[in-house]
């Protein structure tokens, strides 16, 4: 099997009692699905990117609240219903955090981004994002979100996502050569982009005319359809949908 076929695995250790939920990440949002239309559904790189991952779902709900001081007892949080993971006010500075009962494994050399649901902003507070070298650590991680300001109420709903993560190789960042350069050091990308954005500009003046057979076709999909003039990809997603963790 080729190296870029190898399944990578990824495998949660339950620690004894009841795992904490685990789901595919989803590719929808209320938000997106309210907007005009629901025309945020359409922005490719959004819905790909919130379902690019795992979701961990927190079973109880609670509201909580950050009095602006800097202590662990400068946050009060009051369960409305119980439900693991529990949220706990343990570090201070204005953070929530959540213990995730589960023992992660990935590959050698793989790690995990550890965050919250992209796309997904909670009015109040705001998602720490860690990467973890899950592939040697024995330990739990901690999910934690920080208040991003006091005396606002904060509610955290049954059911609703408290941590989202996903595998990236350690050695990516390392391996990566920046450069900067002029697009003109390259004619064939240089003409491809003024092509784009020519048609791009006049596909947008078009929608100003209700006649016109840009406002017939709402909106352009030749990036959701994988081809940019002469430019096609190899290999392009219109949909991600992440595996269940599977129960042996």
């Amino acid at each position: 099997m080729p190296e870029d076929e190898v399944p990578l695995r990824l495998t949660a250790h339950s620690l004894g009692g009841p795992a904490p939920a685990l789901r595919p990440a989803p590719a929808r949002r209320d938000w997106m699905d309210a907007t005009p239309q629901g025309f945020a559904n359409r922005c490719l790189p959004l819905t790909i990117a919130n379902a690019h991952g795992w979701e961990v779902v927190g079973e109880g709900g609670f509201e909580a609240w950050w009095n602006g001081g800097p202590n662990p007892g400068d946050i009060t949080i009051r369960a409305e219903r119980p439900g693991r993971p529990i949220p706990v006010s343990h570090f201070g500075s204005a953070i929530l955090t959540f213990h995730i009962d589960l023992v992660f494994r990935t590959d050698p050399g793989i790690s995990l981004w550890v965050s919250g649901p992209p796309n997904l902003p909670k009015d109040g507070i705001y998602p720490l994002t860690g990467i973890v070298e899950t592939d040697w650590s024995p330990a739990t991680f901690t999910m934690n979100w920080r208040f991003t300001r006091p005396r606002h109420p904060v509610r955290f709903a049954p059911g609703e996502p408290v941590c989202f993560l996903f595998p990236v190789p350690r050695d990516l960042i390392p391996r990566v050569e920046p450069r900067l350069r002029p697009i003109t050091d390259d004619p064939a990308l240089d003409a491809a982009y003024r092509e784009w954005s020519t048609s791009r500009a006049g596909f947008n003046a078009g929608l100003k005319d209700p006649n016109s057979e840009a406002r017939a076709q709402g909106w352009q999909r030749d990036y959701h359809r994988g081809r940019i003039g002469e430019n096609a990809a190899e290999a392009h997603l219109t949909r991600l949908r992440p595996k269940r963790f599977a129960q042996d």
